[in-house]
């Protein structure tokens, strides 16, 4: 049975920036173990399985290479890019708002017409600001020092938990290599596991170009691949614990990530509602459809 799909580069205007994802259409009846062997088959960080809705226009899971995961940026964005490549989103206006159905909930979506494409921007969900860890041991993950860190690292989930880790400067961003059997003692001792929340969101305050305000990099245990280009969700949960904890002046900025990779990714985003009552985060960037066919399986 053939199954149509777009391979999309999100985050980015261009091929081969950003994070790719392979979006599936009418995939409702793949096998949880056939959408895992597919992630990993294209050894991208995740896939996306467009599977219909009740409660919203459209309706998409998720899929790490090893799990399903509530909520991911890059695929939405992948995911709305192709929507609109395929004609089935009505852009004719120059603009569209509708629902999109994730595994954390339903997500607003919205789109806007530009002089390099569509703009694409996704609400997220208001935070929850979990637990706090001590700075050494987040540090010693990647064989850096406790003062590298600038801020008490945090669990923060807008769909998915990740634990923020702010750094001092790009060169302890530049030093981070993960040790896995760190990360396993970290996750063994605090009690948080994989599936409660992903590996430490490392940040810069200050952009890789002139046009950025933060620069990231998520480093990824097995079996996933060993970073990704750019990770949208940790975005949004990375603007809010910023904004929240006084970091940033203003709650819109732009976010960079994957230059380091050879994949250069841009999101625009903007923290709702006052620090200390955050409503959502809106995280927005734009999509390139590079590749189409069908799945063969």
């Amino acid at each position: 049975m053939g199954y149509a799909f777009d391979w999309v580069d999100a985050f980015t205007d261009q091929a081969f920036g950003g994070n790719g994802c392979v979006v599936v259409h009418g995939a409702t009846d793949i096998s949880f173990e056939d959408r895992l062997a597919l992630v990993r088959e294209t050894s991208l960080a995740e896939c996306a399985y467009m599977i219909g809705s009740d409660v919203a226009d459209f309706g998409v899971r998720y899929y790490l290479a090893d799990k399903e995961i509530p909520m991911a940026g890059h695929p939405t964005i992948a995911t709305v890019a192709s929507l609109i490549d395929r004609r089935l989103v009505d852009m004719s206006s120059g603009q569209a708002s509708f629902t999109l159905e994730v595994g954390a909930g339903v997500m607003d979506i919205n789109v806007a017409v530009t002089d390099t494409g569509p703009m694409i921007t996704m609400t997220q969900a208001a935070p929850v600001f979990g637990p706090r860890f001590d700075r050494g041991e987040i540090a010693s993950i990647y064989g850096l020092n406790a003062d590298d860190i600038i801020a008490d690292p945090q669990a923060v989930s807008t769909g998915t938990p990740f634990c923020i880790t702010v750094l001092r400067d790009k060169d302890a961003l530049r030093r981070a290599v993960m040790d896995y059997e760190k990360l396993d003692i970290f996750r063994a001792t605090s009690g948080v596991t994989r599936a409660e929340l992903m590996e430490p969101f490392l940040v810069t305050l200050g952009g890789e170009t002139p046009a950025g305000d933060t620069f990231s990099r998520l480093l990824l245990a097995p079996p996933s691949l060993p970073e990704d280009p750019f990770t949208g969700s940790a975005t949004g949960c990375m603007g809010a614990y910023l904004w929240h904890h006084g970091l940033i002046e203003e709650p819109a900025f732009t976010a960079e990530q994957g230059h380091w990779m050879g994949r250069p990714g841009q999101a625009r985003v903007e923290v709702l509602g006052p620090r200390d009552a955050i409503t959502g985060v809106n995280v927005g960037g734009q999509g390139r459809v590079v590749m189409r066919g069908t799945l063969e399986i």
